[in-house]
């Protein structure tokens, strides 16, 4: 058994999966045309035998604890209202204000006709149980609680104003603990209480890869981080990806604002888990798109004396620093930096210190640091991000937005979408079979452009960066695009 001290760490830097991907730019989308066009670490790899390479209404809205059923309703209209289920329907990838169906909780497509609607499997004449399991309890308490919350506020905003062929929707909260073993436990539940999963996020979301698909549950998760998830044919992640096949966007972007500080480039890594094959990916995508990366280096978990590698870095002139890993430790790296009067040119983290933590821990230090994101900031004007936060502090006041969080609320919504659609032949064979067609998926404008049917990696981004204590979106309105690159550590 390893310490707990050490199981937290490497916990805390498999979560950094979800960051792998979201490196940001080569061209530049406007929100316009994404309109036309149109839903702890993401993506980088997973390995082999599923641990991953990467990795105001009602305050009790969620109710129980693991294994409740929570509906999370604040209000109630009668009626069915229209929903879309087109393929990749959403609106635009910029929010413009008045974006389409901005506060229609089924998108405002035609409803499909709820004549032969059958009662199966999590539908009764009532409600319709939609699972929701992530790592809640285990090493570190709440990791990936906020993928709970942004299901359960879909479901808030959802059952406020419309239902599905009379049927309102609950959600089934399960915790996967961290734990392979947890997971598959949490999924045989689904299979039999639930029609359907969403917006779950798990570290070991390998454990119940198997069952999901042995049993035909739809899983439409917030993320997926191992390959037996991927290789799940019921199993599809609002973040879509390919692991190991990431975008250069972000990379593109550095170079545009400094390419002298990308000439000499260091990729350092928590030498955990993931970290080492997420980094290395980070690596191989900043090379292919002109980068001189001069360091990779791990650095133990166990290593509290970060000066040698700032030292390190002193001596190799690097003006470029990546760091992969949990945000304690890149707080002490920048810690160490400050510490040594040494500040590079640009220092990027990862999706995971995207939140009030990392500034928080962090302080005057962190200041300047980027990450890329595949939505816009939560600081901005985006008037999906806005009716997400919304909700979110519906369901739990005081709750902060993340980017798992936002895409288990894509997750639930894109549920929504195809389910109200389908209205009569709605069954989880019919709901499956709809979302591989889904190739655009944008949740209205909430995030980049998803190929959540293909399960193929995005190629738009933002990115952001810490000011003053403040996220903030640097890289301008709408997103960057930029190529896929297939790096080593891809199947």
């Amino acid at each position: 058994m390893l310490p707990e001290a050490l199981v937290r760490y490497a916990v805390l830097s498999l979560a950094l999966a979800l960051a792998a991907l979201t490196s940001a730019c080569g061209s530049r989308i406007a929100p316009e045309q994404v309109l036309s066009a149109q839903g702890g670490a993401a993506g980088g790899a997973a390995a082999a035998g599923g641990d991953p390479l990467v990795p105001g209404a009602d305050p009790g809205a969620l109710g129980g604890t693991s294994g409740s059923v929570a509906d999370g309703t604040t209000s109630s209209s009668g009626g069915t209202t229209g929903g879309a289920g087109s393929t990749g329907a959403g609106g635009s990838a910029g929010g413009p204000a008045g974006a389409a169906g901005e506060g229609d909780a089924t998108g405002g497509a035609r409803a499909g006709s709820c004549d032969g609607f059958e009662n199966q499997t999590g539908i009764t004449d009532d409600e319709i149980i939609l699972a929701n399991s992530s790592d809640v309890s285990g090493p570190v308490p709440g990791l990936f609680e906020s993928a709970r919350l942004g299901s359960a506020a879909y479901i808030a905003f959802f059952n406020s104003q419309s239902d599905i062929c009379g049927r309102k929707l609950k959600m089934l909260e399960l915790d996967s603990k961290t734990d392979s073993a947890a997971d598959q436990a949490a999924y045989l539940r689904a299979c039999a209480e639930s029609f359907a999963a969403v917006g779950s996020v798990s570290i070991f979301d390998s454990g119940g890869a198997r069952t999901t698909e042995e049993c035909g549950l739809p899983d439409l998760r917030a993320n997926i981080l191992t390959n037996e998830r991927y290789d799940c044919s019921t199993c599809f992640a609002a973040q879509a990806l390919e692991p190991g096949v990431i975008t250069d966007a972000a990379y593109q972007f550095y170079a545009r604002q400094n390419k002298q500080a990308t000439q000499s480039a260091a990729f350092l890594y928590l030498n955990l888990g993931g970290s080492p094959a997420l980094a290395r990916s980070f690596a191989d995508t900043a090379e292919s798109a002109g980068f001189g990366v001069k360091i990779y280096k791990g650095i133990e978990s166990s290593e509290f004396n970060y000066a040698p590698f700032v030292q390190e870095l002193k001596d190799e002139g690097i003006t470029f620093v990546s760091f992969t890993g949990a945000t304690q430790q890149a707080v002490r790296l920048a810690d160490a930096m400050a510490q040594q009067g040494y500040k590079p040119d640009q220092f990027v983290v990862t999706q995971t210190q995207y939140g009030p933590e990392f500034a928080a821990q962090g302080g005057a230090n962190v200041d300047g640091a980027m990450a890329p994101v595949p939505h816009p900031a939560f600081t901005g004007t985006n008037p999906q991000v806005a009716l997400y936060t919304q909700w979110l502090q519906r369901v739990k006041p005081g709750a902060s937005p993340t980017t798992f969080g936002l895409f288990a609320w894509s997750a639930t919504r894109l549920f929504v979408e195809q389910a109200v659609a389908l209205g009569g032949k709605l069954d989880r064979e019919t709901l499956i079979e709809s979302v591989r067609g889904v190739q655009k998926w944008t949740a209205g404008g909430l995030h980049s452009e998803m190929n959540v049917g293909g399960k193929q990696s995005f190629t738009c981004s933002t990115v952001v960066q810490l000011q003053r204590g403040e996220w903030r979106q640097i890289s301008g309105d709408g997103y960057d695009c930029g190529k896929l690159v297939r790096t080593s550590v891809a199947r």
